[in-house]
């Protein structure tokens, strides 16, 4: 009896368990809550709509010319000069600075002009001299008329001999042939005097045409020569002067490409400084050699309009515009910011808004200068355009547009 009674506790209870109620839902509940919180993690870890900068599309000046040739140069100035002095002297005072304007005939500087006035006060008192000297001879000369005069009555009265009145006349003719070289010497120490006036007027530097002042090369108390003073302290000028109204374009030229310019053509220039201000210019002259060693020609370009902006040696980019009747056809060009241009392996694209979408547009580019592209194909005048987008941008992406230009 006792090993039937263990057999029956060994024996498993299903009686309980029929009991207990089922719960078939718990397994698809746990699902829609995993899926739910997988989606919470997708919408919070996916990338939002970039923000992103739009310009319209500008119509560029219907009057617009094709360009035969593109060239870079620099601006130079035709009447620019360094001021120096005559002679080899000491500075005592300079009187301009860098960035003045100065006038034609206007004092920059001055020299210790010690020895230049002891030599005109010498050729002052020599002049003094011959004139004194002459005077003397003019009363000699009277004299000696008076003397002859006498000579001759008496002769005429057979008073005295012949030879007397001879030796009077011989002596007045002698003191007029004085009078007349010491008048000689008279007009040459007064040109000795005016040199001597000159040297020391030559102390005084002056402006020898009106500009601007751009460079300042002495100071009070230095040397200064015409000629370079090998290995010395001796400065060769005062300051640089240059005429800004004498400002021009020199331009190297291929001489491949040189059939495609002549002699008043007109120019469109663009300083590097200022890449956004198209300065009009025609073509003076083409100098008739060419450089062998760079197979160019020089050419010189002069500006239609002055502008203080232009200053001397300052780069410069001048397109050559076609001329004659060819030219007067307008060409249709869009100017939209350099910005907006991509290149997308051998084709230049930009990204057009189409509604809240970048819609990616092959473009042909006429002209890339400054911060302004003109293109001659790709987008049409009023239609914006994507601005610096993100480089991860592709056709068909949604944005949001942050700033509109």
């Amino acid at each position: 009896m006792a090993e039937k009674s263990s057999l029956e506790n060994l024996r498993i209870d299903r009686s309980r368990e029929s009991n207990e109620p089922r719960r078939p839902w718990v397994i698809p509940a746990v699902t829609a809550a995993v899926l739910a919180i997988a989606v919470i993690v997708w919408l919070i870890a996916r990338p939002g709509r970039p923000e992103v900068r739009v310009a319209t599309a500008r119509a560029a000046e219907s009057g617009a010319r094709a360009t035969v040739l593109d060239a870079t140069g620099y601006v130079t100035a035709r009447r620019q000069a360094t001021v120096s002095s005559k002679f080899t002297g000491r500075v005592l005072e300079v009187l301009i600075e860098e960035g003045m304007r100065v006038t034609q005939g206007q004092v920059l500087a001055r020299l210790d002009a010690a020895v230049p006035m002891a030599a005109l006060r010498l050729s002052q008192a020599e002049e003094t001299a011959s004139m004194s000297s002459l005077r003397e001879t003019q009363v000699r000369i009277e004299e000696a008329r008076l003397e002859m005069q006498r000579a001759s009555n008496l002769a005429s009265q057979q008073i005295s001999a012949t030879a007397d009145l001879d030796r009077a006349r011989a002596q007045y003719n002698a003191l007029q042939a004085r009078l007349a070289a010491q008048r000689d010497s008279l007009a040459v120490a007064r040109r000795v005097v005016q040199v001597r006036a000159q040297d020391v007027e030559d102390a005084v530097i002056r402006a020898p045409f009106s500009g601007i002042v751009v460079s300042k090369n002495a100071q009070p108390g230095e040397m200064i020569s015409p000629i370079s003073a090998g290995g010395g302290f001796t400065r060769t000028g005062i300051c640089t002067i240059v005429d800004m109204d004498s400002l021009e374009i020199e331009v190297d030229v291929n001489e491949a490409y040189i059939n495609r310019v002549t002699a008043g053509q007109p120019v469109e220039a663009v300083l590097d400084a200022y890449p956004e201000w198209r300065i009009p210019a025609n073509l003076i002259t083409v100098i008739p050699t060419a450089d062998r060693q760079k197979a160019t020609v020089k050419v010189r370009i002069g500006f239609a309009v002055k502008d203080p902006r232009i200053l001397p040696d300052m780069g410069v980019k001048v397109s050559f515009i076609e001329s004659g009747a060819a030219a007067t056809s307008a060409v249709r060009l869009i100017e939209v910011p350099k910005g907006a241009l991509r290149r997308d392996g051998e084709q230049d694209i930009v990204f057009v808004l189409t509604g809240n979408r970048a819609e990616r547009r092959a473009v042909k580019i006429a002209s890339n200068e400054g911060q302004t592209a003109r293109l001659a194909s790709g987008v049409a005048d009023g239609e914006r355009v994507l601005v610096d987008a993100p480089a991860t941008l592709k056709d068909g992406d949604s944005v949001r547009v942050s700033a509109e230009s």
